[in-house]
């Protein structure tokens, strides 16, 4: 059994208010959650209007699929037009 850690640092250039922030990530959440069945969570920066880290964790058997739907969230984030990705890092235990 091995487990993904993925950490996803964006900025979200438009948010005035946590209100706005939260109804961007709300959004970006439930899609990663319903299309690629995974748990998601803003782990940092929660008081931050603008900023925010997301972490994505999934369990599977092997590396190589880890690897192919964390690529795919990734993507499915980068082609969002309210954020833009700071940084990312996966880990595999």
């Amino acid at each position: 059994m091995l487990v993904g850690l993925y950490q996803i640092d964006l900025h979200i250039p438009n948010s005035g208010s946590l209100k706005s922030k939260r109804f961007v990530l709300k959004s970006i959440k439930t899609r990663i959650h319903n299309k690629f069945n995974v748990s998601v969570a803003e782990v940092d920066g929660n008081e931050k209007w603008q900023r925010t880290t997301l972490g994505i964790a999934m369990v599977a058997n092997e590396r190589r699929f880890i690897e192919q739907v964390m690529a795919e969230i990734f993507r499915l984030i980068e082609i969002e037009d309210e954020v833009e990705i700071l940084q990312h890092q996966l880990e595999i235990i």
